[in-house]
C-alpha cells in the first residue's frame, strides 16, 4: 500500500526534476485494553504489522499475548485498539509511557536510563551471509521501496533470506516505524532466520529492536553511532553499515562473514 499525497496549490521555481508526491504522515495512536500507550507520527500504511511489531519490540507483550488488534480512523488520526492478555496488561502497568513521538525519536517516554542503554538477550547462531550476498540484499532493496520511489522521504526496513532474497519489506517516514512494522509481518508469518537491512543509519535502539526480533545480522545503508556498535557486540549481533553495492563495512562478529558455503546455524 503506497500512502501518497498530491497537495494543492502548489508552485515549482527553477529548473530540475518534476514534482514528486508527498508522504503522507499523521498521528498513530497505540491504545492498549482502552488506554493510550503512545503516539506516533507515521505512515498511515501496514498499521497491524505496526501495532505487532512494537508490541514486541518494545517488551510491552508478545505475540500471543495480543488477543485483537482493530485500527480506527479518527478527524485526528488513526487509533490502532490493542487488546492483551491481563498479564501483559498487569506488564503495561509498570512501564510508564505517554508518548507524543517524533519520527526521529525512538526512546521516546524511556523514563529511566537504565532503559535506554539496557542490553538485550544475547543472539546466538544466526544466519551466515558472503560478502557477496550481502552487497547483493543491499543492491536489490532499490527494486522493493514504491514509497520511496515515489517520494524520496521514506525509510525501508527488509528481510532478506538466503536462496530467497527480499522476503518482505516494510516503508514509513519514520525508520523506527518501518523496522517495527517488518517485525509485525514476521511474528505473523515467521521465516526463521534472516538479515535485517535499513536504508537509514543505526542507532541503539535500532539494534535493540532488531535483538528483541531474535534476528543477529543487520545491514544499513548507512553509518552506526558508536553506541549501536557496542550495543551491537554486547547483544551478540553481526552490523554492517556503510553498505553499497561496491561494498560494505563489518563491526561486530565478523564469524557471520563467510567466504564458504552459506548457512544458518
Amino acid at each position: 500500500m503506497m500512502d501518497t499525497a498530491q497537495p494543492t496549490p502548489r508552485q515549482r521555481y527553477g529548473t530540475g526534476r518534476p514534482t514528486r508526491a508527498l508522504a503522507q504522515e499523521v498521528a498513530v495512536a497505540l491504545s492498549y485494553n482502552g488506554s493510550t500507550q503512545a503516539v506516533m507520527m507515521a505512515t498511515p500504511a501496514d498499521l497491524v504489522d505496526f501495532a505487532y511489531g512494537f508490541t514486541l519490540t518494545e517488551g510491552l507483550a508478545s505475540a500471543d499475548e495480543i488477543e485483537t488488534i482493530e485500527v480506527v480512523e479518527t478527524p485526528l488520526g488513526v487509533d490502532v485498539q490493542i487488546w492483551v492478555a491481563e498479564i501483559a496488561q498487569t506488564r503495561l502497568a509498570t512501564r510508564r509511557r505517554n508518548m507524543a513521538g517524533p519520527v526521529g525519536c525512538g526512546l521516546c517516554g524511556i523514563d529511566s536510563l537504565e532503559q535506554a542503554v539496557k542490553i538485550p538477550m544475547r543472539a546466538e547462531g544466526g544466519v551466515c551471509l558472503s560478502p557477496s550476498e550481502i552487497t547483493s540484499a543491499v543492491q536489490s532493496l532499490t527494486d522493493h521501496q514504491p514509497l520511496h520511489d515515489a517520494t524520496r522521504a521514506a525509510h525501508a526496513a527488509a528481510f532478506w533470506l538466503p536462496g530467497r532474497g527480499i522476503a518482505a519489506v516494510r516503508e514509513d517516514v519514520g525508520r523506527h516505524n518501518a523496522l517495527d512494522k517488518l517485525a509485525g509481518a514476521l511474528v505473523q508469518s515467521p521465516m526463521g532466520r534472516g538479515a535485517v537491512i535499513m536504508t537509514s543509519r543505526v542507532s541503539i535502539d535500532i539494534v535493540q529492536k532488531c535483538a528483541a526480533m531474535g534476528q543477529s545480522m543487520l545491514i544499513a545503508v548507512s553509518a552506526p553511532t558508536e553506541a549501536a556498535v557496542q550495543m551491537a557486540d554486547a547483544a551478540g549481533i553481526t552490523l554492517i553499515a556503510n553498505a553499497r553495492p561496491d561494498g560494505f563495512e563489518a563491526f561486530t562478529h565478523l564469524d557471520r562473514i563467510t567466504t564458504g558455503a552459506r548457512h544458518v546455524a
